[in-house]
Parts: structure tokens; sequence; C-alpha cells
């Protein structure tokens, strides 16, 4: 469908009316990997110097960022191009169980255990267990010496590697929590056509949740094991050995290095990196980059031994009050 078509279906008739290359669109990507006949949005200013080596066609902007936009992009300046990228997002929607492709491929020494769901185009590795009540959508891919364990769900386009375990219940490949806002409050989903990637010898717990990414990968690197009950959002990358602990949540794009330790019920806000080697005390918020082979705690965040230091004068000032 030509961009000025999708631009009038979602009522920005006036932007479309704009457009000088009005062209098939072919998708929607980050600006840092759109190619031709990809579009892309700019919302906040930090990404405006994306634009200059960005190789999309279009570009969602407002009209205040104007200038910022390279001769190479033509911009379709919009008031909210966050909005707006995520109406079109649905024009790119997957089907999670197409009706076309192959049966299932799976190796003779596998086990599929009874009421066992199977998608299209699904491959499956040596010597693996499927467990009952496993839904695994179209074209996931199973390495070997995997254990999938009761009523795990599996989205469409996961990549699962060799010598994995997941956990009873948990769920791979979902959407991400993402909505845009319109003025009168309602919120509109953007469409997260992704997917999540997990590397070899890692295990899973139960009841996890992790996100398919809105672009690219969700990707848990080799090694990492994560406990039960956490929840790792859309475009999140857990780097190699890392050990994640109950109940913590990361929230989208967060990465961290490698060896990275969360304890339980710590958390992460969005587009945050952890460094190499980090230990992240138990109920720690981190809201900002913490550089490597470093020790926090607490919330607000501090390095864990001033957090301990603080931890200790604050029960001693509040003893001294109660006396």
């Amino acid at each position: 469908m030509k961009l000025s078509e999708i631009l009038q279906k979602i009522d920005e008739n006036s932007a479309a009316k704009k457009l000088k290359n009005d062209a098939i669109l072919k998708g929607i990507a980050p600006l840092e990997v759109a190619s031709d006949g990809y579009l892309g949005y700019v919302d906040q200013k930090q990404y405006l110097k994306s634009l200059k080596t960005s190789k999309a066609s279009w570009v969602l902007i407002r009209e205040a960022d104007l200038k910022e936009v390279p001769d190479h992009i033509e911009a379709i300046v919009v008031e909210n191009p966050h909005l707006v990228f995520a109406k079109i997002s649905h024009f790119f929607k997957k089907d999670e169980f197409g009706s076309l492709g192959e049966d299932a491929i799976i190796d003779p020494s596998t086990r599929i255990m009874p009421n066992v769901f199977l998608g299209k185009n699904v491959k499956i590795g040596a010597n693996c267990v499927i467990m009952p009540g496993v839904v695994i959508s179209d074209n996931v891919e199973i390495g070997a010496n995997c254990v999938i364990f009761a009523n795990v769900v599996i989205y469409r386009d996961s990549k699962i590697g060799n010598n994995i375990k997941i956990h009873a219940g948990s769920v791979i490949g979902s959407d991400g929590f993402g909505y845009a806002h319109t003025k009168e409050g309602e919120h509109i989903k953007i469409e997260h056509n992704g997917n999540v990637v997990i590397e070899d010898n890692v295990e899973i717990g139960a009841n996890c949740t992790i996100d398919r990414a809105v672009f690219g990968e969700t990707r848990i690197k080799f090694g990492s094991k994560i406990d039960n009950l956490v929840q790792i959002g859309h475009n999140c990358v857990v780097g190699e050995h890392s050990i994640i602990v109950s109940q913590v949540g990361l929230a989208g794009s967060t990465t961290t290095g490698r060896n990275v330790i969360m304890g339980g019920q710590a958390g992460t806000g969005g587009h945050i990196h952890i460094g190499d080697y980090v230990m992240i005390a138990g109920r720690g918020a981190v809201g900002k980059n913490l550089p490597p082979h470093t020790k926090w705690g607490g919330h607000p965040l501090m390095e864990l031994d001033e957090w301990m230091r603080f931890y200790v004068t604050l029960r001693r000032e509040l003893k001294n009050k109660k006396v």
C-alpha cells in the first residue's frame, strides 16, 4: 500500500497531500536500521542525531524539528509522531497463527506429550521434551536438548537455542506493553512485530514473561539464568551468564552486559544499560546507566556501600526518635 493511502486511512489527510515521494511503504523501523522504502519517526530530541546517517525514505517529525531533517529523507510533519507511528504499525501486524505453511519438522528423538499445539513452520531439534499443554506458534525454532515444561506458550517467530529449560507457565514472545496516547486520553496499541531470541544454555523459571520486540529482537544471551516470576520487556537484552532473581522487572529496551546479578524485586526504567559484572541488591530501583564492576542498592539507587551506611544511619535516627 502506498504511504499516502495509509495516511489517509488514519486521518492524516493533510500529510498525505503534501507527500513528494508517494511510494509503497515497505515497513516501519528505527532510523538507525531503516532502509529505502521504510518509515521512521522522531518523538524525542535525543533521536534527532540518527537522522544524518539514516537510510529511511520518510520520517514522522514535529514541525519544530523540521530543520534537522537531511535532504535525502522526506519529512512528514505531524503533531504527534509517536501516535501516528502507532496507528501505522497496525498495517504491518503479523498473524499469530497463519493458515499457510508446512507442518512441524520434529527430530525423531524428541518426545511430544499429549495436548501440545504446534503451529506452521515449526522446527524442533534432537532429544527435546515438550510437555502437555504447551502452545508453540508459527515459525518457532527450538534447538536440541531442550525441555519445555507444561503450559508454556511460545509465540510466533521465537528462536530457542540448545540446552534450554523453560519451566511451567512461562510465556515467550508475547506483545510488549507499548501504547501511544490521544488528546482524549485513549490508548492506541503499538503492534510489536519483532521476536524473542534465547541463546544456548539458558534456563527460564516458572511463570516468567519475555516480551517480543517492537522491531528486531528481545535477546537472552548464552548461559543466563532467570528465576520464577520475572518480567522482561520488549527489546531488552540480557547479557551472557547473567542471573535474574524472582520478581525482577526489566522495562523496555533495558540492556545488560555479561554476568549481571539482579536481586529479587529489583527493577529498571526503560532504555537503560547495566554494565558487565554489576550487582544490584534486592528491590534496587535502577533509573540510570550503571558502569561495569559496581554494586548498587536502594531506592533512590546508590552504590551499595553508601546505601548500607544510609540504611544504618536511618535506622539509628528512627530508633532515637522513638526513645
